[in-house]
């Protein structure tokens, strides 16, 4: 099994993980190693215990093994009730008979969620690459599952360059995504970017040319003109038009490209219907870290731009 730590459900499938699971020798070792595993929770109880199919026998995760915050109250029942029917993290902490003899262990997603934290999580630097999981999209950001269901922010304004209605345009809930460390609060607390891996203005301008009609997403309808989103870290304006509505589909015409202001100018040349969410697929940038992200393009007065580690 991979030493790394993932968000929940990667490792379920994992050769490793269903031989953990396949008796109660090896369940057993399991323990013994608190080797973290996973399994799908099939039913949270009324005392919000979750129950655990782990094939073999039944498994157990008491309420405050739950995850880490439940016995303090600072992490609400919700984050254990919304996991019914999705696989969970755990460590085998011992194995059981019940009232009728039978065998069933009691696992901690607590202790599973701790480990990662501490062999993991509280070593991620700013400016380093990790793989996540889309768990809840609000009006103010995404929350992604960052390692065993510790959750994190992506800010809004960090989603990408160009600027959005809600972060639903950009991810689906389950979503596996790559994301950057932004920074860590006083309480550890991670807060995530992603903008900076969807490319410069210069590399997504590069795949536009003067001359050519391309769809696009209109953004925002402003006094001045209208935006008109090309890629997700792209945008150009087109000139008024009363009857545009932001989220409409529209074919543009790419009438100049200036590096030196960071403009594209548009004319509209067809406008349609909302277009359904085309969710963020590939990135610029594959490196594990990342130091710095210049935005702007060389030639361009305005630097936009990220430092990490500052």
């Amino acid at each position: 099994m991979n030493d790394c730590f993932f968000p929940e459900g990667i490792i379920i499938s994992d050769i490793e993980n269903k031989a953990a699971l396949s008796s109660v020798a090896s369940l057993k070792d399991a323990a013994a190693r608190q080797t973290v595993l996973e399994a799908l929770a099939v039913k949270c109880d009324r005392e919000h215990s979750l129950h655990v199919d782990l094939g073999v026998m039944p498994g157990i995760i008491p309420k405050n093994e739950g995850a880490v915050g439940i016995e303090d109250g600072s992490v609400r029942d919700i984050a254990l009730i919304s996991r019914v029917g999705k696989p969970v993290c755990f460590i085998v902490k011992e194995i059981k008979k019940n009232e009728n003899g039978k065998l069933y262990a009691v696992l901690s997603r607590r202790e599973a969620q701790q480990k990662c934290c501490e062999e993991y999580i509280n070593a991620l630097l700013p400016g380093d690459v990790i793989t996540a999981r889309v768990t809840r999209s609000e009006s103010f950001g995404v929350f992604c599952d960052i390692g065993c269901g510790i959750p994190a922010l992506i800010p809004i304004d960090c989603v990408s360059v160009s600027r959005i209605p809600h972060p639903s345009v950009r991810f689906f809930t389950g979503q596996l995504i790559k994301a950057i460390v932004k920074n860590r609060d006083g309480s550890g607390r991670i807060t995530l970017t992603h903008k900076e891996l969807l490319g410069t203005w210069e590399e997504n301008a590069a795949k536009i040319s003067v001359g050519e009609t391309v769809p696009g997403v209109v953004r925002s309808v402003e006094s001045y003109g209208v935006f008109v989103e090309l890629a997700p870290n792209l945008a150009g304006l087109a000139e008024f038009d009363p009857d545009v509505r932001e989220g409409q589909s529209a074919a543009v015409f790419i009438k100049s490209i200036i590096p030196e202001k960071m403009k594209i100018k548009l004319v509209i040349v067809d406008k349609g219907e909302p277009r359904p969410p085309e969710y963020v697929r590939d990135y610029f940038f594959n490196e594990p870290h990342m130091s710095y992200f210049r935005y702007s393009p060389p030639e361009c007065e305005k630097v936009t731009e990220t430092v990490f580690g500052q």
